[in-house]
C-alpha cells in the first residue's frame, strides 16, 4: 500500500511541481468557489438556464481567439512568465468583481462582462499551464504529474462548490467572491517561488528554433497524426455533449428537483468526488495510455450521463453522478496523457492549445444551447439527450478504429468474462 502511494504522488517530490500544484489547488479551489456563486447569482438577478447558458458562453468564446496563439506563445517563450501575467490579470478581475457584487450594484450585464474578461485570462493561461506541466518533470514523472495536476483540479471541484453552498447559505453571495478573490494570489507566489534552473526545458532543434511557431503548423502536425486526432474528435464531441454539468445541475437542481444552493453545491461535490478519484487512478499511469482505454470510458462515462438525465429521484442522482464524474475525469485525463505524451517537444504548446479549444471553445456554441434546451424540454432532457448523442459517437469511434488497425473484438468465456483487441490476422488464423 505504501508503495502504491509513492507511486501515486511522486511528482510532488519535485519543489517546482510541487509548488505548481499547491498554488493551482488553492486557486482552483477559489474558482470553483467563483463559478459555483457566479451562477447563483444569475439566477438571483432574475436570469433563466439560457441565460446561464449565455454566461458560460461568454465566459469561453475567447477560447476560440486566443487559445491556439497562446499556444504558440507557449511554444517560444518562458511558460513561466506567461502563465504569471495570466494569473495576475486574473487576480484583478476577480477582485473588481468581488467589490461591485458586495457593493450591491452588480446587473445582470455586468456577469456578462466579467465572464468575458476572465475568460480572456482563461484562454491564455490555460494552453501554457497544460504544457508547462513537461517542463516540471522529468519524462518518466509526466504521466504521474498529468494525473496529479487533473486531481488537483478535482479536489479544488469538490471543495469549491461545497464551501460555496454553505457560505451562500451562510454570508450571501458577496463575501465569497471576496473569498475568492484572495485565493487567486497563490499561484502568483508559488510561481515566483519557483526555481527556473530546475526546469525541465527541452532543446529545440536548430532548424525548428529558428522557424516561427506558426499556428498553423501544430494544426497540420495534429492531421498528419490519427493518433492524436481520434482523442481531439472525441473531446471535442463530449465537450459538446456532456461537459455542460455547470449549467446542467444547476438547472436540475432549480427546476427539475425545486432546490437551492447547497443542493446544487451537492450534485456538484458528488461529480467531483468521483472525478477526483478517477484522477488518482488514472494518475498511477506509468506510460501513454491506448486508444481503446480512451475509448472504453468515453463509452461508460456517455451510458453514465444518459442514467443521470432519466433517473426521477433526487439521492438517485446524486449517487449516479459520482461514477459519472470518474468516469468523466478518466476519459478526459487519458486523452490528455495520451495526446501530451504522443507529441513532440516543439509542438506541445500548440497542440495542448488545440486540445483545450476542442475541450473549451466549443462552450459559446454548447452553452447556450443546453440552457435553452434545459428550459424548453427539461433539465434532466437535455443531460440524456447529451449522453446518447455522445454515446453513438465513441461507438462510431471504437468501429473506425478497429477497422482502421484491422482489428476485432473477441469474448472469452472464463469465471471472469474479459473483452480484448484481437488482431485481424490473428483472428484468421484461429478462425
Amino acid at each position: 500500500m505504501r508503495a502504491r502511494l509513492n507511486t501515486t504522488f511522486q511528482s510532488l517530490q519535485v519543489r517546482n511541481y510541487r509548488l505548481f500544484a499547491l498554488g493551482q489547488l488553492v486557486k482552483l479551489i477559489g474558482v470553483w468557489m467563483m463559478f459555483t456563486t457566479q451562477d447563483w447569482l444569475v439566477f438571483l438577478l432574475g436570469g433563466t438556464a439560457a441565460q446561464l447558458g449565455i454566461v458560460t458562453a461568454l465566459q469561453f468564446t475567447p477560447v476560440l481567439a486566443l487559445t491556439l496563439l497562446s499556444g504558440r506563445l507557449a511554444d517560444r517563450y518562458d511558460k513561466r512568465k506567461i502563465l504569471f501575467v495570466a494569473n495576475l490579470a486574473w487576480t484583478l478581475l476577480s477582485v473588481l468583481f468581488s467589490i461591485l457584487v458586495v457593493s450591491g450594484a452588480a446587473e445582470l450585464w455586468h456577469v456578462y462582462v466579467f465572464a468575458l474578461l476572465l475568460g480572456v485570462s482563461s484562454a491564455v493561461e490555460t494552453p501554457v499551464r497544460q504544457s508547462f506541466v513537461s517542463e516540471l518533470v522529468e519524462i518518466r514523472l509526466l504521466p504521474n504529474a498529468l494525473g496529479l495536476s487533473a486531481a488537483t483540479f478535482n479536489s479544488a471541484r469538490v471543495i469549491g462548490p461545497s464551501i460555496a453552498g454553505i457560505a451562500i447559505a451562510l454570508f450571501d453571495v458577496g463575501p465569497v467572491f471576496v473569498f475568492s478573490a484572495v485565493l487567486a494570489v497563490a499561484p502568483l507566489i508559488c510561481l515566483v517561488r519557483m526555481r527556473p534552473a530546475e526546469l525541465y526545458r527541452a532543446e529545440l532543434p536548430v532548424a525548428a528554433a529558428r522557424e516561427p511557431a506558426r499556428v498553423v503548423d501544430g494544426l497540420r502536425y495534429v492531421r498528419r497524426r490519427p493518433d492524436l486526432m481520434l482523442p481531439m474528435v472525441l473531446m471535442s464531441v463530449l465537450a459538446f455533449t456532456l461537459f455542460n454539468f455547470p449549467v446542467t445541475l444547476q438547472a436540475l437542481a432549480k427546476t427539475g428537483f425545486n432546490t437551492g444552493a447547497a443542493s446544487f453545491g451537492l450534485f456538484t461535490t458528488a461529480v467531483g468526488l468521483g472525478a477526483l478519484v478517477g484522477a488518482l487512478v488514472g494518475g498511477t499511469r506509468r506510460a501513454r495510455p491506448s486508444v481503446y482505454t480512451v475509448i472504453a470510458s468515453a463509452m461508460v462515462f456517455s451510458a453514465f450521463g444518459i442514467l443521470v438525465g432519466i433517473l426521477p429521484v433526487y439521492w438517485l442522482v446524486v449517487a449516479a453522478l459520482v461514477p459519472t464524474g470518474f468516469f468523466m475525469v478518466f476519459f478526459a485525463q487519458a486523452a490528455n496523457q495520451r495526446v501530451q505524451l504522443g507529441t513532440d517537444a516543439a509542438y506541445r504548446g500548440r497542440v495542448m492549445a488545440l486540445w483545450v479549444f476542442v475541450f473549451m471553445g466549443l462552450n459559446p456554441v454548447s452553452g447556450p444551447l443546453v440552457g435553452w434546451l434545459a428550459d424548453h424540454a427539461g433539465a434532466g432532457t437535455a443531460i440524456w439527450l447529451g449522453g446518447s448523442i455522445a454515446l453513438a459517437a465513441t461507438t462510431l469511434a471504437l468501429v473506425v478504429q478497429l477497422r482502421h488497425s484491422g482489428s476485432r473484438l473477441s469474448m472469452h468465456l472464463r469465471p471472469v468474462p474479459r473483452v480484448r483487441v484481437v488482431p485481424a490476422v490473428v483472428a484468421a488464423e484461429r478462425a
